[in-house]
């Protein structure tokens, strides 16, 4: 007789197929945070908090040929407070020749903490809106690996700018300041009209094309962008790019999406941008219209791989579908809406890799999807600590604010979590409220912010969701016990163990597949909230097994499920005494049933014992509770509980 299996140790499987959507976020991760690498102790100037930015035109003379920038910043601020000096960000390295207002210069220092300190005319009253000029010029100190490159592509030159999170200074006196957003900005950017092979360089900036207007060999480019921005997201490119567009119907508003890419990548680029459209069509559709519409969106080729996404125009790498979709997803989540802090970076990158994953989703389908959300928690836990949330600490460190593992990965699994808790509708509710509240709208948020609309929308509590998956760390693995007691039923018990000490116990949903003997399939959905927390279900067919979290919803490690039962023959024949024990063990068996080996699991799964087949156990050693005997037959296996003393 073929014994039926008592006992299945079934260890959750990893699907590897299609894409390793990992590889474009490692690219992605590293481009967002080269610009950091020799600028990571700088903060928020505290000199710079007295004064309101308005507006910046920016007046650039570059050449695509030279590791050089000049030009003059004009700045609109308000006083927040009675002002006698301004201070700006601008690198010690770089050289400033005068400073102007109303046409009259003013004094100024330019220290090594790269403050620019500009001493006004007059005491500017609280409330009172001004303006200067400032001319600098010089050679980004970062140029060649940092906020300002200039090198070449196939032997033509090119230079563009990257600065986040703390570059910007580099190459021009700003305030790096995420909770001041200007205004608005005019960018007109000075180039020579052709390269040296006589190819027409083109100008690259945030907003709209206004104007090119040639004066002899140089050629200004005019850009006007009318809304909110950060320092970190202006940016400026320019080579010989060849430019093509796609239109957006966008219910009636079309706009244009513009691409700048170099010669030799057109034909690559042309087979790879159009999916653009579909992209955006299904964030319009799960969110709102793309926020810049009244402008454009655009992406310009640039040297480094990975992408950034500056307002309107993402800096790009290469033209595969998950980089656009991450950068595109930037739009909403990181400009529209910027972090209000380092501390913060997941709402930019874990809402952007997550947007990257619906994009599989819708377009792909679910198997995708969920070998997609498999790539996530393989990597989130491959390491047993780590929060999402960054510490002051963390701050310091441009490889922890930009950690793949965790402020992109985690972070983006942790909003498909809240999804799966609080239900499709909700979560998309209670996103498209964070995009539309007026105080966070085309300006800054912070987590908690997030985290209290979020409440507001689904009226829940998620303080204790919160606190485990974003500001805590680690992971769980869980253990499912389960068997038939009757044929319209499964018992099912949950218990879990956590990676990190910071979180007790992960309350979560738990969806477990019933698969049957003849292929019949079931999910069912659990609220596991307590260790050994049992859940009866009803089913209509005779089961073969259980899988545990079947499309990968959770992030977990190590899951294991046992199934048992001891309602078959050899099992009855199979004894154990005394039960309860305290000292030794006994097993009598039956001759026609051999045993190879015997494991001892405790009630979390995790193994304690094992020894080859023997008839008396010493079990002084064990924990005091309920165990669960493992016997591995030839035939199969057979469990048996045995409570010890």
């Amino acid at each position: 007789m073929k014994l039926r299996l008592l006992f299945l140790l079934a260890m959750t499987s990893v699907i590897v197929s299609a894409q390793d959507f990992n590889s474009t976020l490692t690219e992605i991760r590293e481009a967002e945070a080269k610009s950091a690498l020799q600028r990571i102790l700088h903060r928020s100037n505290l000199n710079t908090g007295n004064y309101d930015l308005k507006y910046h035109r920016l007046e650039l003379n570059v050449d695509p040929g030279v590791a050089f920038i000049s030009g003059t910043i004009t700045s609109y601020f308000e006083a927040k407070s009675d002002l006698s000096t301004v201070t700006f960000d601008l690198a010690s390295n770089m050289n400033v020749s005068q400073v102007t207002h109303q046409g009259m210069p003013l004094s100024f220092t330019h220290n090594t903490q790269d403050e620019l300190i500009i001493t006004l005319p007059a005491t500017q009253a609280a409330g009172v809106l001004d303006s200067l000029s400032v001319s600098y010029s010089g050679n980004p100190e970062s140029s060649g690996f940092g906020s300002f490159e200039q090198t070449t592509h196939n032997g033509d030159p090119v230079i563009w700018t990257l600065s986040e999170p703390y570059g910007a200074k580099a190459w021009w006196p700003c305030k790096q300041d995420l909770i001041d957003k200007i205004d608005s900005i005019d960018v007109f950017m000075t180039t020579p009209v052709f390269n040296p092979s006589n190819e027409a360089y083109v100008a690259v900036s945030n907003g709209v094309e206004q104007s090119q207007v040639i004066n002899g060999s140089q050629k200004t480019t005019h850009f006007k962008h009318r809304f909110p921005i950060p320092a970190y997201l202006i940016a400026i490119a320019a080579t010989n790019y060849s430019i093509y567009t796609h239109n957006v119907p966008n219910n009636g508003n079309p706009f244009d999406i513009v691409n700048y890419v170099y010669p030799e990548s057109l034909t690559t680029a042309q087979n790879g941008t159009p999916v653009t459209v579909d992209i955006m069509n299904l964030f319009t559709n799960l969110f709102e219209e793309y926020p810049f519409a009244s402008e454009k969106y655009g992406h310009a080729q640039f040297g480094w791989g990975g992408g950034m996404e500056h307002t309107t125009v993402s800096f790009m790498g290469s033209f595969n579908r998950n980089l656009i979709a991450h950068e595109l997803a930037h739009q909403w989540f990181g400009n529209k809406i910027t972090c209000g802090s380092w501390k913060d970076i997941w709402l930019n990158e874990g809402f952007a890799t997550y947007l990257s994953g619906l994009v599989i989703e819708h377009l792909d389908g679910n198997t995708q999807f969920t070998t997609w959300k498999q790539q996530r928690n393989n990597n989130i836990t491959s390491a047993p600590e780590g929060a999402v949330y960054l510490s002051d600490t963390d701050t310091l460190n441009v490889s922890r604010i930009f950690n793949g593992r965790l402020s992109y990965n985690k972070g983006a699994m942790v909003l498909h979590m809240l999804r799966k808790k609080i239900g499709d509708a909700t979560f998309y509710q209670a996103l498209q409220d964070y995009l539309n509240t007026a105080e966070h709208a085309f300006d800054y948020a912070k987590t908690n912010d997030f985290i209290g609309i979020v409440e507001t929308t689904s009226g829940q509590d998620l303080t204790e969701f919160f606190n485990d998956w974003l500001f805590n760390e680690g992971y769980p693995s869980y253990t499912v016990i389960w068997n038939q007691p009757a044929t319209d039923q499964v018992s099912l018990t949950i218990n879990q163990t956590q990676s990190d000490p910071s979180v007790s116990f992960f309350e979560s949903p738990v969806t477990l597949r019933i698969i049957g003997t003849l292929g019949e399939e079931l999910d069912v959905t659990v609220d596991h909230i307590t260790n050994g927390q049992n859940f009866i279900e009803a089913v209509n067919f005779v089961i073969q097994d259980v899988i545990f979290d079947p499309e990968s919803d959770i992030i977990s490690r190590n899951n294991t499920t046992l199934l048992s039962t001891d309602e078959f023959e050899l099992s009855q024949e199979l004894l154990l005494y005394p039960n309860p024990t305290e000292h030794v063990l006994t097993i009598k068996k039956p001759d026609r049933l051999t045993i190879n080996e015997i494991k001892v699991y405790n009630v979390l799964g995790q193994l304690i014992d094992q020894m080859p087949w023997q008839s008396t156990i010493n079990t002084e050693s064990w924990s005091s509770g309920i165990l669960f005997l493992q016997f591995e037959t030839i035939d199969g296996v057979i469990t048996k509980s045995v409570l010890k003393k």
